[in-house]
């Protein structure tokens, strides 16, 4: 049931513009955290965060009354996702009461009415506490109704080596104040990674390096192996594909139906990769427009070939050579992602091997399945994939996976289970 409720977000986020970068996962831990408070009173390893944090006071269940868990996540659910996809289109719409409909009936017959209404009850008031939590970020909350309010980038804009448009784009930077959003395991002075390479055009220097790298991934053209990867990895473009920051939840959902899961750790997995991928594309965007480094592709340009251009197309919209809208460093799928797989590591294993069928069958690129050793082995390729595309140094790269890593470190360190 968490399975199919991942899937219909998976569905509504790939054609919903301005969830990506950060709105994504934010609403991702925010749905999962409302079906695991919902159901907490049958997780007896685990705790409540009622009140953990400031403002997130949740309803507690009567422990001497009965519920049916299934129907209390359904209810959850079916009442924040129509919220927090507020543009929603009809069809996703009748998705979301089809799929709830459908739950519904067939629990309904298993229950007491008595127990059916309770646990719908609980669903819907616990859901409704943290829609009420979630409204208090000023932050993130709308942010998907405008990404690029708020921020000027030709203020910042202060020398060469500093981020500024790129064409095709939108002309605007996305996520520009995305980093004064809600953290759930972040305090403030931890949402900024390591300093970049410093900036120099010196042929002899770190960074001329990286963009060499870069500029002969496709110089004169890529292999079969690199555009694969590259395309693989990509979720960068809105009706293609879901975007970057819930690849992971992805990825988890299959593990969910691989293991035959249980219902506690369907809902734990969806809740701590929520909030894993939600803090690391905050502290990304934090640490972006911190240092406001420059895409490979201004650099190249500016530097060492005038014509170059990188290869992350759309084959939608027919453009070619683009450049995603907001700076360099660091790299947002690096991070997110690898979050997302220090969280699945840590509930299914670090050395958990298997065959990734995100885009399994597509045809406008390249999704032919990929097999892993490991969730971090996953993550590294994630990371690299965005090299080769031509939309990041390798500092970005790797600087993300370090930096995802521990946040997804520091996710897991919360009271989340009873010692």
């Amino acid at each position: 049931m968490v399975y199919d409720w991942n899937e219909v977000f998976l569905q509504i986020e790939r054609y919903s513009a301005g969830f990506r970068p950060g709105p994504a996962p934010r609403a991702v831990a925010y749905l999962g955290l409302a079906a695991y408070e919902g159901v907490i009173a049958g997780m007896p390893d685990y705790n409540s965060f009622d009140n953990y944090w400031s403002g997130f006071d949740v309803p507690a269940a009567d422990t001497e009354k009965e519920y049916c868990w299934p129907l209390v996540i359904n209810a959850s659910y079916e009442n924040l996702l129509p919220k927090f996809f507020g543009k929603a289109t009809k069809e996703q719409t009748d998705l979301i009461a089809t799929t709830a409909n459908r739950i519904r009936n067939e629990y309904k017959s298993q229950v007491s009415q008595e127990v059916y209404d309770r646990s719908i009850n609980r669903g819907r008031e616990v859901s409704d506490a943290v829609w009420n939590y979630s409204k208090t970020d000023s932050w993130g909350h709308d942010h998907y109704l405008d990404p690029f309010q708020r921020y000027d980038w030709q203020k910042a804009f202060k020398k060469d080596g500093d981020w500024r448009p790129t064409v095709p784009g939108p002309g605007a930077p996305m996520g520009g104040i995305w980093g004064n959003a809600r953290t759930f395991s972040l305090k403030e002075d931890q949402k900024l990674c390591k300093k970049p390479i410093p900036y120099s055009a010196n042929p002899r220097s770190h960074l001329y390096a990286q963009a060499i790298e870069v500029y002969s991934q496709n110089t004169p053209t890529l292999s079969y192996e690199t555009e694969w990867v590259g395309e693989f990895w990509s979720d960068d473009l809105v009706n293609l594909t879901f975007s970057p920051g819930v690849r992971f939840l992805a990825i988890g959902n299959q593990v969910l139906k691989l293991e035959k899961s249980n219902l506690e750790t369907a809902v734990f997995m969806t809740a701590l990769v929520g909030v894993s991928s939600n803090d690391a594309g905050i502290a990304c965007w934090h640490s972006k427009y911190f240092y406001n480094v420059e895409r490979p592709e201004t650099y190249i340009k500016r530097v060492i070939d005038p014509s170059w251009e990188p290869i992350l197309d759309n084959p939608l919209t027919g453009d070619k050579g683009i450049s995603p809208s907001f700076p360099a460093y660091p790299s947002g799928h690096s991070t997110m992602g690898a979050a997302g797989a220090e969280a699945l590591g840590y509930i299914f294993g670090y050395n958990y091997g298997m065959t990734d069928n995100c885009h399994k069958n597509r045809s406008e690129f390249i999704g032919v399945p990929r097999t892993f050793s490991s969730f971090y082995e996953m993550g590294l390729e994630n990371a690299w994939s965005r090299v080769p595309l031509g939309v990041h140094f390798r500092m970005d790269c790797e600087e993300g996976v370090r930096f995802g890593t521990e946040i997804g470190r520091a996710t897991h360190r919360l009271p989340w289970k009873k010692k």
